[in-house]
């Protein structure tokens, strides 16, 4: 609030002119105090030889006014006190002039104060744009909003919530002041104040606030506290609120002031939060491409389609493929070039199979075991089985390393039908595997089958006939069946 200062007012231009013009003919001078009764003008309407018999009187008018003098208030509108008029004559005239001259005044300051505040205000919400603007981290944009807040608005404390879905409750993301060291703190989404913003959607100001039957009971008391929440087109992200441990009272001002900062806020903490959801998709999507097709992967990040990694049984092709003699081969290489060539091989083994919509379930030594038909279903799942299996051992024959091709001669076995698929295991460590027969049998497969073979059962057979060549090769006996296992070999150019 800005304040008015007689003395200053009397010193201006022609003021005291004028109101020597107006009181020239007074018989006793009118004498001008400032509210706390110093004498500014003791002289006003004197000639000048008839000061000093006056100067006495004048000094002490505080103590006592003479006979017949009487004492009129100089007032703003708003009945702040600046001063006196003292005198005979004329001194309601006197007064109400320079109150209409303090007003004015006062007015002009005002204005002036306005438009100091908007300025600031403006020149805030630009430099926080400025700062906003390149900043995707949200600790950081809150941590902005809430240190700006507080250079306009007198606060003990300040502090930035946000909604998390899966606990429903409200978390303190950045924090000052007295709320520092409650960054821990969690409330639910609809309790308290800031629980109540959260939900209304609407921001409140509220001053005694522990007189609020809203107002939760913590280590961060405050009497008066603003709360606005944190809006996007469509859902409320949280809630930013400031508040203060003393005795004063928020204004509409000061609430205004704090929406246009945290509207401005309110789409950089969005973009961040999206920002911080696609870089967690995309370490949990390169994560799963290690294992999946990216279009599974996809699927299963986005919970498309149909895809469950939860444990139920489920009808699936198994492939095995094993590198033949692979131990003696290790031997004359050193370790280094080994693993070097593994990769290699590896590499390119996985990208058949996921081009064929199947999934790495794991590599154990040399040896890879696929399924397809989880997470994601397919329908064709024997014909996508074996024809991943024929690219298998094309791409081999056409690796560019020579070492390769001669030496990594693998054998693939094929089953299919219906196993417990899931994440199996510890809480420690889990995999997304399968466990059955069919799994044990196409391992078993894929232990008989020579470098090159692909051997699959009859129900890979039956369903892949009409669009492979197969003969018969036999049949396997099965620890715990009572009947063979017929197998069939899938005839192939290999090249």
């Amino acid at each position: 609030m800005p304040s008015v200062n007689l003395k200053k007012i009397l010193t201006k231009g022609e003021v005291l002119a004028l109101l020597r013009g107006l009181v020239s003919t007074l018989t006793n001078p009118v004498v001008i105090q400032d509210q706390e009764e110093k004498i500014i003008v003791a002289d006003l309407g004197m000639v000048a030889t008839g000061i000093d018999q006056y100067q006495t009187l004048s000094e002490n008018l505080s103590e006592k006014l003479p006979e017949n003098w009487t004492k009129k208030s100089i007032l703003l509108d708003d009945g702040t006190l600046l001063g006196w008029v003292i005198g005979t004559e004329k001194i309601e005239q006197v007064a109400n002039f320079l109150s209409y001259l303090a007003n004015r005044e006062f007015e002009r300051k005002m204005l002036t104060a306005e438009a100091l505040d908007k300025y600031r205000e403006i020149s805030l919400l630009y430099t926080i744009a400025g700062k906003l603007s390149n900043c995707l981290d949200v600790k950081a944009i809150a941590t902005l909003v809430i240190e700006e807040a507080s250079r306009l608005i007198v606060s003990t404390s300040a502090s930035v919530m946000l909604y998390d879905e899966q606990s429903d409750r409200l978390e303190i993301v950045a924090a000052r002041g007295t709320a520092d060291h409650m960054t821990n703190l969690q409330v639910s989404a609809n309790a308290g104040i800031a629980g109540h913003v959260f939900a209304m959607g609407k921001p409140e100001l509220v001053n005694d606030a522990t007189q609020d039957a809203r107002y939760i009971i913590n280590e961060n008391n405050c009497y008066a506290l603003i709360c606005v929440p944190i809006l996007t087109k469509d859902r409320t992200l949280g809630v930013v609120n400031i508040s203060n441990s003393q005795l004063v009272n928020y204004t509409s001002q000061d609430l205004k002031l704090f929406i246009a900062i945290v509207t401005q806020a309110s789409g950089a903490i969005e973009n961040a939060l999206l920002h911080e959801n696609k870089l967690r998709e995309e370490r949990i999507k390169n994560n799963l491409e290690r294992y999946l097709s990216p279009q599974v992967a996809q699927a299963v990040i986005s919970a498309t389609g149909k895809v469950s990694l939860t444990t139920s049984k489920r009808k699936i092709a198994m492939l095995f493929s094993d590198i033949r003699n692979f131990t003696t081969k290790c031997e004359e290489l050193e370790p280094e070039q080994l693993v070097a060539y593994l990769n290699e091989y590896f590499t390119q083994m996985v990208e058949v199979i996921f081009n064929h919509q199947g999934t790495v379930n794991k590599f154990v030594g040399d040896m890879i075991v696929a399924m397809f038909g989880a997470p994601s279903e397919i329908v064709d799942r024997e014909y996508c089985a074996i024809a991943a299996a024929i690219n298998m051992q094309k791409c081999i024959k056409n690796l560019p390393i020579d070492w390769i091709r001669d030496n990594f001669i693998t054998g693939i076995g094929i089953s299919s039908g219906e196993v417990i698929v899931g994440n199996i295991g510890s809480p420690q460590h889990m995999d997304y595997t399968a466990i059955g027969d069919e799994m044990n049998i196409a391992a078993r497969l894929q232990g008989l089958a020579k470098g090159g073979q692909i051997l699959v059962t009859r129900s890979v057979y039956e369903a892949a006939q009409s669009r492979f060549q197969f003969r018969e090769f036999g049949t396997l006996p099965v620890k715990g069946k009572k009947n063979l296992v017929e197998v069939f070999e899938v005839i192939y150019a290999d090249k």
